[in-house]
Parts: structure tokens; C-alpha cells; sequence
């Protein structure tokens, strides 16, 4: 039985959950929220670092500022993704305005980038905003 480690986007707790219970709607041990909610999660530095340090499902973070026409134009596709892949990828966002620094460790130089972590390292980055049809194709590479 494979199991994967999932930190919880309400309490940060870090939770265990066998690997055929990722698309059965898992809650928290520690505070019974959802483990893999069908939403986009919103990430600051610290929250990035637990995830990345914690969780083993992969993680699709859009980097993104609120000024961008781009972005902009990407977050209801996102958005969507995020509910069409639950338990199998987790999609959240970091604002590059509000959180500088954690978006300069990863060397953004262009916005929306989306990069895919497994166990916490990078393993693709994609650059420029996708249409609905791209972004899954691309996604599906992942799990």
C-alpha cells in the first residue's frame, strides 16, 4: 500500500493518507478540513516551505501579480484545473508583489510561471499563460 504525506491548507498539520483515499475527499486528523479541496491555495513564503518540505503529492505553484493581464486571464482556468486534478496534483498560487523574496529564490523573471514540485524539488517550468486545453494536457504528465 502506497501512501502520501499531505500538509493540511487549514492548520498546517502534516497528515498521512493511503494512496487509493487521495480522491475520496480526505479530512485533517487535526482539524477535519479537506486535504485536497478542488481550490486553488493561496501561498506566502512559509506556507510554500511547509508544503515543499512536508508534502508528497506534486505541487503546481503559479506565480502570478495582481497587475498582470495575463495572470489575470489564467486564474479562472487555473482555478478550474485545481478542481479537475484534486487529489492528484495540488494547484496554488504565490502573488510575486506581496512576496518578493520567495519569488526570487526561484528565479522569476517572467509572470505567470508555473513550476511543478515533487517532494519538494522542481521538476518542470512553463512560462506564459495556457489555455484550458494546454494546461490539463500538461498537468496530466504529472501523476
Amino acid at each position: 500500500m502506497s501512501e502520501h504525506y499531505l500538509v493540511c491548507p487549514a492548520c498546517s498539520a502534516r497528515n498521512r493518507v493511503p494512496a487509493e483515499r487521495l480522491q475520496q475527499g480526505p479530512k485533517c486528523g487535526k482539524c477535519k478540513a479537506a486535504l485536497t479541496p478542488a481550490t486553488v491555495l493561496e501561498l506566502d513564503g512559509p506556507k510554500l516551505d511547509r508544503l515543499l518540505a512536508n508534502e508528497s503529492l506534486p505541487l503546481v505553484l503559479d506565480f502570478w501579480a495582481p497587475w498582470c493581464g495575463p495572470c489575470k486571464m489564467m486564474a479562472p482556468v487555473f482555478e478550474a484545473a485545481a478542481g479537475e486534478h484534486a487529489g492528484r496534483l495540488r494547484l496554488a498560487k504565490l502573488n510575486t508583489e506581496e512576496h518578493q523574496q520567495a519569488a526570487a529564490r526561484f528565479g522569476i523573471r517572467s509572470i505567470p510561471t508555473l513550476i511543478v514540485f515533487k517532494n519538494g524539488r522542481e521538476v518542470a517550468r512553463q512560462s506564459g499563460a495556457l489555455p484550458a486545453g494546454q494546461l490539463t494536457q500538461w498537468l496530466r504528465q504529472f501523476y
